[in-house]
């Protein structure tokens, strides 16, 4: 019989290569292990930054909406801050318009003397009122005939103009600001047929006369 030593066991053959095989297995197994959340964090990045660009994409297309509906409303004020000064001015006008017969009777009352008393406390209030809503007059005897802002009723011929004048006004012109609600009725004045070309050749016989002088 083979006699067995007490407390000794024998251990079984392991081949040497078997442990160096297994460090490297270790080594690979914890550099993959560490390299997957790597590439997790990675795509996280980038579906983030994706994510952030589309935001701000939605934002810069929201604020340029924003800017058009603002300039929109702007405009859309001014378009109705400019119809409703439009539409003042054409009532205003339309008013004006219906009083100046009576305008015309105060002129004439005055002309003549007759603006005395109550109707003159009447009249002179109501011209006030008419300035004040921007009723302006105009039209001057010895001013330059201007067929946009004067109606011609009467023509004659006169030595003494040197243009078409107005000699006479028949009626008052009347304007708002810049526009005309009645032009001014006048009589006018045209120089005398001939009488220019006389006048030039009389100043060219003094000129010449002046020359004979000097030399």
């Amino acid at each position: 019989m083979t006699e067995e030593t007490p407390g000794f066991d024998e251990k079984p053959d392991v081949p040497s290569g078997a442990t160096d095989d297994a460090e490297p297995k270790a080594a690979a197994s914890s550099s993959e292990a560490g390299a997957a959340p790597a590439g997790d964090a990675s795509a996280q990045i980038a579906g983030l930054t994706a994510q952030l660009d589309q935001s701000r994409k939605a934002l810069d297309e929201r604020t340029a909406d924003l800017q058009r509906l603002q300039a929109e409303f702007q405009n859309y004020r001014r378009r109705v801050e400019r119809d409703r000064i439009t539409v003042k001015e054409i009532a205003i006008a339309n008013l004006l318009t219906e009083l100046l017969p009576v305008l015309d009777d105060i002129g004439r009352a005055r002309d003549h003397g007759e603006f005395v008393g109550g109707f003159k406390s009447v009249g002179e209030s109501l011209e006030t009122v008419a300035a004040k809503m921007g009723l302006q007059q105009f039209g001057k005897e010895g001013e330059p005939f201007d067929p946009t802002i004067h109606e011609a009723l009467m023509h004659s011929y006169a030595p003494d103009v040197t243009e078409t004048t107005c000699v006479a006004i028949l009626q008052p012109g009347y304007r708002i600001g810049e526009r005309t609600i009645r032009p001014a009725r006048v009589a006018v004045a045209e120089p005398q047929p001939g009488a220019q070309t006389v006048k030039d050749e009389s100043e060219a016989g003094e000129e010449k006369d002046n020359s004979s002088e000097e030399g």
